[in-house]
């Protein structure tokens, strides 16, 4: 069994978790989110409390991580998730237009990017930009899309990356004497 899905999710007063049917619905603050009920395992809710459990027989994978599901989702409808990027290279920079976010990555063109319902996008300063939201997988996916358009180069660390973020760097060519 797994120690974390043991544990059972404390639900906050402003927070309501409901099961209907194969789905969890978790409605906050911050925003409603609902995921199914994975299979082999059931969601329970009293007491303030949502508890997750499994067959025993079958020795469940989901079993963790449908406790965690629901975690993250009370979690996300009370504090919410953000990632934060950082943008590095001349002449690279981020701006908002309306609720599109424009990035200056070096190519001919701008890249025009709208984010999906439920996520916001916060542009601190022009080389550093905030992205958050309720749901912790699509906060993560959004800030691994805006990565993609210019992931970080190992011989220059140019391009967009993770706070934080370690980028191994390679050495470039060395000018070297020929010989003849």
């Amino acid at each position: 069994m797994s120690r974390i899905g043991k544990r059972p999710v404390g639900i906050p007063s402003e927070v309501t978790v409901n099961v209907a049917g194969a789905r969890v619905h978790v409605k906050g603050p911050k925003g409603e989110l609902s995921t199914p009920v994975l299979k082999g395992t059931t969601v329970v809710v009293e007491n303030g409390e949502a508890k997750v459990s499994a067959e025993r027989l079958t020795r469940n994978p989901a079993f963790g991580t449908m406790r965690a599901l629901v975690q993250n989702m009370v979690t996300g409808v009370t504090a919410g998730f953000s990632k934060t990027l950082e943008i590095v290279g001349t002449g690279y920079r981020a701006q908002m237009e309306g609720k599109k976010l424009v990035l200056q990555l070096g190519f001919s063109h701008p890249i025009v990017f709208d984010p999906p319902p439920g996520i916001t996008i916060k542009v601190e300063n022009p080389t550093k930009l905030v992205v958050s939201g309720a749901d912790k997988a699509l906060v993560g996916q959004v800030a691994a899309d805006i990565r993609d358009f210019r992931p970080p180069e190992p011989y220059k660390g140019k391009g967009v990356r993770y706070e934080g973020e370690y980028i191994r760097r390679k050495a470039g060519k060395a000018a070297g004497t020929t010989s003849s």
